[in-house]
């Protein structure tokens, strides 16, 4: 089963982890909420914000492809890299892979900058 490392995040996550054993199919975010990260998903997980935007570091090409959805959504979102990912829609497959979740995040319900 894949891990994923999460770079330190300066509020989410201060020290970095890894997630360990985290089985194939499942969501980037999802994986993050269950190990008390807490990841916005303003929309609940539906890809309709972007507010679980993640930065793929390592191995962004063991991921599905981004949908049309995905990828429109990804334009709006704050610090748009080429390996940026909606973490809900980012299911793991077989490979490890290293996130950075940004510093900042666009949310109309709740502005924190």
């Amino acid at each position: 089963m894949p891990k994923i490392t999460v770079l330190p995040h300066p509020q989410l996550c201060p020290e970095g982890k890894v997630l360990d054993n985290i089985p194939s199919g499942t969501s980037i975010c999802d994986a993050l909420l269950e190990h008390d990260i807490e990841i916005e998903h303003a929309c609940e997980q539906s890809c309709a914000c972007t507010t679980c935007h993640v930065l793929i570091r390592t191995g962004y090409d063991s991921l599905p492809e981004p949908t049309e959805q995905e990828e429109d959504l990804l334009d709006q979102a704050w610090g748009l890299e080429a390996d940026s990912r909606l973490s809900c829609q980012a299911k793991l497959a077989d490979h490890d892979v290293t996130i950075e979740i940004p510093k900042y995040t666009i949310n109309h319900a709740r502005e924190e900058h």
